[in-house]
């Protein structure tokens, strides 16, 4: 039994290739076909998220004449407040060096036990 030559098997591979819609390599060189065979993974993960709606502050940039009132927002506002009162706010931020230092000056140090 004699061998097939090789120009005879690539061209079944060819043939091959046409039927099962498949890429004819046969120097079997990296391509990313298998990358660009995937599916697209944009619209799925677009679909995923809800589409956005309508905010409280989209409609006050829309009509910054109107007077409008946002009862969540000025809930907000008073809790930091009264945090603020308590000492349980943010601190303030250092603007410089010099003034860093001299906030942490300002704390108050444990007395000592002689």
């Amino acid at each position: 039994m004699a061998a097939v030559s090789r120009a005879r098997v690539l061209d079944l591979l060819k043939v091959q290739c046409r039927i099962f819609s498949t890429t004819f390599n046969p120097e079997r060189h990296r391509t990313g076909n298998k990358i660009l065979r995937q599916k697209l993974v944009g619209p799925s993960v677009a679909a995923y998220y809800p589409r956005r709606t309508v905010t409280f502050k989209d409609l006050q940039r829309a009509y910054p004449n109107d007077e409008t009132y946002d009862e969540d927002e000025e809930d907000r506002l008073e809790s930091l407040e009264r945090q603020r009162a308590r000492g349980k706010g943010a601190p303030k931020k250092k603007r410089t060096a010099a003034e860093s230092k001299k906030i942490m000056g300002k704390k108050k140090k444990a007395p000592t036990v002689t």
